[in-house]
This record gives C-alpha cells, structure tokens and sequence, in this order.
C-alpha cells in the first residue's frame, strides 16, 4: 500500500514539472510594428532584439512580437505605445505628422548617406538632448535610419526632376511629400504596408523607399525601373517603450533594457538595414530591372536648386513655429561630417 502511495506522489510530482514553467516571466513586453514577419528586418532587427531581452534577463522578460501592425495600424503605432495598447514598437516619426518636426531634419536632402551614417547622426541629437523634448510621452529606446531613399516606378523611369510630371509617387512623410511636391511628383501619402496594393491597383505609379523596403514590402515585383539620386532623403525610426511600462519594471530588469539600448543597438540596426539595401537592390538587377543612378546625387547641378529649395521651406516654416530647427539643423549637418 504505500509502494503504491508512493508511487502516486511521485507521478504526481513528475505530472506538474512537466506542466509547470522551471523559469515563469515575470513581465510581457507586447512589441508592434509594421514590417511583414518574413522580411529579414523583423526577423534580424526585432525579434533579435526579443531574443536578446530574454536571454540577458534569464527568462524573465518575455517578448512578444507583433509584425504586419497586428496591434495597430502604422500611423497609430506610436499613440498605441503612448496609451498602453502595445507595451512597445518600432515605427517611423513621421508617419505621426507635426510630432517629431526637430527629429525630421535628418529626412532633408543631403543630410543622410546611408543608415551606419544617419542613425549615428540621429542617436547623437537624441543623446545630446536636442531632439529628446519630442519624446516625453514614451521611453525611447534607440533611435536609427533607414538607407538613402529611391524612386520606384513601374512603367517610366525618372532620369531628371522633368520626368516626374504626373506620376503619383507614395511619400511616405509629409517632408518627403513636400520633396516630391518640388520635384512635380503627385505625392500619395500611406504608409509602407499598402504600396504594393496601391501600385497593383494602379492608384500610384511609383514609391519613394530605400531598397530594403523595396525588397521587404516587395515593390520588386511590380517596379521594373528604379532612380537612385543619392542623398535625396531618408527615413527616421525609433524603437520606444510606454513609460509606465519601464518604469515599473524592478531595477536589474531596467538594467537588461537599458542595456539593449542606445548607441549599440542604433548601430546595430543601421547594419541590417543596410545589408538588406545590398539584397533588395541585388534582387532587382537579378531580375533584370533597369537602374539609373543620378550622378553626384542630391548634388547634381538639375537637382540640387529643387532639393535645396525643399530643405529651405522646411526650415523656414518650423522657424515661423517657434522652433529651433536651424541649431538641430546644422548640428546634424556637425555630425554628418563626422559620423562614419
């Protein structure tokens, strides 16, 4: 009889640790964002990122990672982190227009080379306090660009500004929309996620996007020609987390996100994006799509007086508003010139 009680209790204890966590999380980090679950950005930027939370705080912060804005449409990302209906994203500022006007300099022509270059620029603004007063709602955690950006089209391939009239290009901010403005494009705005449809449609003709996102959101299928003007704009991003989130979480486990934060991982997001601008842009010429690159780019004499005049109405419509966007300005432009 008591072989067989034993037995019972043993069974019975084996039965629950099989059944029961060795190691149960202590907190859930819901992470959204917009990029598709395939693409190499989710899968080497974001979820590398989980995966490295977790470890570093032995299993007790679990990540869980919304891709393809499961949680909230791309525009809302940022307000759905403010308002706890994701605990934390990766989104772009300016999808979230007249938020983040200092931090969209790095968006202006000529300022960005590609994504090492900017995010070093913009992590530095952010570290040296000139652009953090646009982010007391949430708790920035680090702060990149993507690549230089391009014109996608499908049927006519741009060459000079002339070549834009009538083309209805997806901008992707209203900075980028006022470029393409200047240019004589037809600026859509939307957000990544919907171009391929748009253009598949036919409710644009071309997008403006960096050749990850080419690749990631595969424009590639359905743009054949491809401009490439250098320096003619890039993106933003900033990876954020509700603050009442971090701060309630117990110090060492500050410590892991803190850890995971910063200079580093700015850095290493910006090798991501950039080997995947190499993929993307492989892709197309695999394919056999035509490529025209803009000599000397953002400073090509045709281009440059239409860029330039851009990045002027820019500053001087934020410098009406109060803001010191000329010091962020030129201190963007200090670091361009000695970021790597």
């Amino acid at each position: 009889m008591q072989k067989k009680l034993l037995a019972v209790v043993v069974f019975s204890l084996i039965a629950l640790f099989l059944v029961t966590p060795v190691s149960a999380a202590e907190v859930t980090l819901r992470f959204a964002h917009f990029w598709p679950a395939v693409s190499g950005t989710h899968k080497q930027l974001y979820q590398a990122w989980a995966d490295e939370v977790e470890k570093e705080s032995g299993g007790r912060i679990s990540v869980e990672v919304y891709p393809s804005a499961t949680l909230a449409r791309p525009p809302a990302q940022y307000e759905a982190v403010k308002n706890r209906i994701a605990d934390m994203t990766a989104t772009v500022q300016g999808y979230t227009a007249n938020r983040f006007p200092l931090t969209q300099v790095v968006e202006l022509p000529g300022v960005v080379k590609d994504a090492a270059h900017g995010s070093c620029i913009i992590q530095a603004l952010y570290d040296e306090g000139l652009i953090a007063g646009e982010y007391q709602d949430t708790r920035p955690l680090f702060l990149f660009t993507h690549g230089p950006g391009h014109i996608h089209t499908r049927d006519k391939l741009v060459t000079r500004p002339e070549d834009f009239g009538g083309l209805r290009i997806r901008r992707p901010t209203t900075v980028v929309g006022h470029l393409l403005d200047e240019l004589g494009a037809q600026p859509v705005g939307m957000p990544a996620p919907q171009s391929y449809q748009a253009m598949q449609r036919g409710v644009i003709d071309g997008v403006s996007l960096p050749w990850e996102a080419a690749l990631g959101f595969r424009i590639n299928e359905l743009a054949t020609k491809h401009t490439e003007v250098g320096g003619l704009y890039t993106l933003s991003f900033v990876v954020t987390m509700n603050k009442s989130v971090y701060e309630g979480l117990p110090p060492d486990l500050k410590k892991v996100i803190d850890d995971n934060s910063g200079r580093a991982w700015s850095a290493r997001a910006a090798q991501v994006f950039d080997a995947l601008d190499v993929k993307g842009r492989d892709a197309a010429l695999a394919a056999g799509h035509e490529i025209y690159s803009v000599k000397g780019g953002a400073n090509n004499p045709t281009w440059k007086p239409i860029l330039s005049r851009a990045t002027e109405s820019y500053l001087a419509g934020l410098e009406k508003k109060g803001k010191p966007v000329r010091g962020v300005y030129a201190r963007a432009l200090e670091l361009a010139a000695t970021c790597p």
